[in-house]
């Protein structure tokens, strides 16, 4: 069976994204959390099991395969799983959810670095830095374009929840725990991220975490 190592719900982001992927897969899968940064953390991560990842989470174990870094993850499952269930079937669309995916993966730096994922607070709304709004700013026009050519008739980006909506997952938690400003369309997307029912497992098991980490329990700006 798959076994995926991740970090703490509340926080971890890119934990997120691995087990969203694990979950979109449909395969049976066994689930780790470590308490990240804890007593045991420089230890723990020293093991066998971190080693090829240095550390880092999520990483997933399938035998003696082992793959780390959610893209990785996402591209390994879609391959495992047959194909279908991560990526558009059409060419066009699955070059653009592709290439946002990738995005994602790489940029956005000020909003992840400044607006840390914690899904269990949300933030009274302040001002974001200048570099914050250029990040929300392509994010929107990315959302916007995605849906405008290839939404259709569903909910996410390309119709049906898939790997560019994993992607994305921890980005809206982040809009909402900031109160960050989205274009006016982006509140029915985020909707139906939040609301779908492996979304709601996470932040269901995330309010259970008795882990509390202070430095991702500050609103922006050390207030």
């Amino acid at each position: 069976m798959l076994k995926l190592i991740i970090g703490n719900k509340a926080y971890s982001s890119w934990s997120l994204r691995g087990w969203l992927a694990c979950k979109l897969s449909g395969l049976p899968f066994e689930e780790v959390v470590v308490p990240l940064y804890d007593q045991d953390w420089n230890q723990r991560r020293e093991g066998d099991e971190f080693a090829p990842s240095s550390g880092k989470v999520p990483i997933l174990w399938d035998g003696d395969a082992v793959v780390w870094d959610s893209l990785a993850i996402v591209e390994y499952l879609n391959e495992k799983s047959g194909g279908d269930k991560f990526w558009p079937t059409d060419p066009a669309a699955r070059a653009m959810a592709r290439s946002m995916a990738a995005e994602m993966h790489s940029g956005f730096a000020a909003l992840r670095r400044k607006h840390s994922m914690n899904i269990r607070q949300v933030y009274e709304p302040r001002k974001p830095d200048d570099d914050v709004m250029h990040d929300i700013q392509r994010i929107m026009e990315l959302w916007a374009q995605a849906r405008a050519r290839f939404g259709g008739d569903g909910e996410f980006l390309f119709g049906e929840f898939g790997a560019v909506d994993v992607m994305f997952a921890p980005v809206v938690t982040r809009f909402v725990t900031y109160s960050l400003p989205v274009a006016r369309f982006a509140p029915a997307y985020m909707q139906a991220v939040l609301q779908h029912p492996y979304m709601q497992d996470w932040i269901a098991a995330a309010q259970e975490e008795e882990w509390v980490l202070e430095q991702f329990e500050q609103t922006p700006n050390g207030a």
